[in-house]
């Protein structure tokens, strides 16, 4: 089939990669322009633009793709479907009914739950133990159409956002190839979505991963999974801010009269407990501010901590 890909970061090129890889022509990949990062912002092309310049193919970078330009540049192409996985803008209707079986979406999720942007972390932080992808036709409501394709995978208690993601990723890739062959031999109808049973993942603001030690011990080792590594868990201690990348339940025989945030225990060799509003926490890996990553145990090494001192204030 003839196809016009749009996607921007890493989660989008295991697709991209997979679509050439099964036989199907891509006459054009849309990605975001590029953008200033890093120290001195320079300008970075997305993991999508670098893999189409790898791969030879054609490349556009509109700042919106629901310009009269564009959209009758798409229509000149004559797609047959435009596939969008992770993209960054929302199409409009002349967007979404130019091509001829319409268009398809990736989606990292099992819909209807968790729709928007951040479906992987909001799964993380819920505490869910299954996910998946979900492949759909696209309407005018953001991860609303129908669906097409779903592919179930487990998470595991030691999956973080990083890694799911990763995962995840690959998952999108087969649920994507099988979704276009089935699209192409005429053997899939959209089964549209319980709409009641929706919930939603809207973006995580830096703020987000900020720890409340009120919260029981299970939902902060949650948010520390699911904020690993953007945009991070984190902390006070002493007035400055202290990441915490990794972190565990603790199993109490019974909850500790002391208050939430205060350290319970210092585990040398190890890393350190503390209280939680239900349980304790053991935090094993961190990040102080202006340091690398390291383990708990070795940041105790050069930042003496005692039993009974406060975090989160």
């Amino acid at each position: 089939m003839r196809i016009v890909f749009m996607g921007t970061p890493d989660f989008a090129t295991p697709s991209l990669r997979a679509i050439g890889e099964a036989g199907h022509d891509v006459a054009l990949v849309v990605t975001q322009p590029d953008r200033p990062a890093g120290r001195g912002h320079p300008l970075q092309s997305s993991p999508v633009k670098t893999l189409a310049q790898a791969l030879g193919l054609n490349i556009a970078q509109p700042e919106s793709v629901n310009t009269p330009e564009f959209i009758e540049q798409l229509r000149t192409l004559a797609p047959d479907v435009v596939v969008v996985v992770a993209f960054g803008q929302i199409l409009s209707k002349e967007v979404l009914d130019t091509p001829r079986l319409g268009c398809v979406n990736v989606h990292a999720s099992l819909l209807p739950k968790y729709r928007g942007a951040a479906p992987i972390q909001h799964a993380l932080m819920n505490g869910e133990t299954v996910t998946g992808i979900t492949t759909l036709y696209m309407t005018e409501q953001v991860d609303a159409g129908d669906i097409l394709l779903q592919k179930r995978m487990d998470i595991s208690p030691e999956d973080t956002y990083g890694t799911l993601y990763n995962k995840l990723a690959v998952l999108g890739a087969e649920a994507l190839v099988e979704t276009l062959g089935r699209l192409e031999r005429g053997e899939t109808q959209g089964i549209p979505q319980n709409h009641a049973e929706a919930t939603h993942a809207p973006s995580l603001k830096k703020d987000a991963g900020r720890i409340d030690w009120q919260q029981p011990a299970t939902a902060i080792v949650n948010l520390v999974r699911a904020t690993n590594p953007r945009p991070g868990a984190f902390t006070m201690i002493q007035g400055k801010t202290l990441k915490i990348w990794r972190a565990a339940v603790v199993p109490l025989v019974s909850d500790s009269k002391e208050p939430p945030g205060q350290v319970r225990e210092v585990r040398p060799h190890e890393g350190f407990v503390v209280n939680a509003g239900t349980g304790a926490v053991l935090v094993l890996e961190v990040q102080a501010e202006n340091r690398r990553r390291m383990l708990a145990a070795e940041w105790l090494r050069g930042n003496p901590l005692r039993e009974g001192e406060r975090l989160g204030a």
